[in-house]
Order: structure tokens, then C-alpha cells, then sequence
């Protein structure tokens, strides 16, 4: 079984690799709900430049994306065990440039 930084197990499901069994799981939650039609348009590991047109590309790549049905909202989604510190700048460049708030799935709820 492979580890990656921060000592989660990389797990593969379905043929789909994660970096966690965490996000494995919650990909699992996230079809069912697709499934039942309260998302839509489901997406994982979705790209977002945080620092267009600048010397060198800082990237954030969501674990998930969807759209809430009954909203109409699009849904950023993190899987999380840990908030870095390179996790909250790019957190923080996410609102600023994209506007965009994220969700933290996360273990801990002492979190925000």
C-alpha cells in the first residue's frame, strides 16, 4: 500500500485512484447522491490557475466539483486531514481570484 506526505494510505477503487481512503469514501458518498439526483455534473480533480499570467504557475486542484440541485450552485469540495500552510494560501487565492469558497470535507470538526 502506498503512502503519500501526510501518511494516507493511496488507495485505488473501482480503477479510480485516490490519495486517500477518505476521498475514496466520499467519492462514494458524492456517486450516491448523484445517483439521486440532489448533484449533478460530479467532477474530481478539477484544475484552477491561481496565478494567471505570472512568472511561474501556482495551481489548486479540488479533489471534487458538482453542482448542488437544489441550489443551483457549484460546489468546490476538499478532502482534508490536515490545513497547511500551502493548503490556506491557496484557499485564500481561491476567493480572491475566483471568488470561489471552499468546502472542506475534513475529519476534525474544531475546523472554521
Amino acid at each position: 500500500m502506498a503512502y503519500n506526505k501526510y501518511s494516507n494510505h493511496k488507495v485505488t477503487e473501482h480503477g479510480i485512484k485516490f490519495d486517500s481512503k477518505k476521498e475514496a469514501n466520499r467519492y462514494k458518498e458524492l456517486k450516491i447522491l448523484l445517483k439521486a439526483g440532489q448533484i449533478g455534473l460530479l467532477q474530481r480533480q478539477v484544475r484552477y490557475e491561481l496565478n494567471e499570467g505570472g512568472t511561474h504557475s501556482l495551481t489548486y486542484i479540488a479533489d471534487f466539483v458538482y453542482v448542488d440541485v437544489i441550489t443551483g450552485k457549484t460546489i468546490v469540495e476538499d478532502t482534508k486531514g490536515y490545513k497547511t500552510k500551502e493548503y490556506l494560501k491557496k484557499k485564500r487565492l481561491m476567493k480572491k481570484i475566483h471568488g470561489i469558497i471552499i468546502f472542506i470535507n475534513r475529519l476534525y470538526r474544531d475546523w472554521e
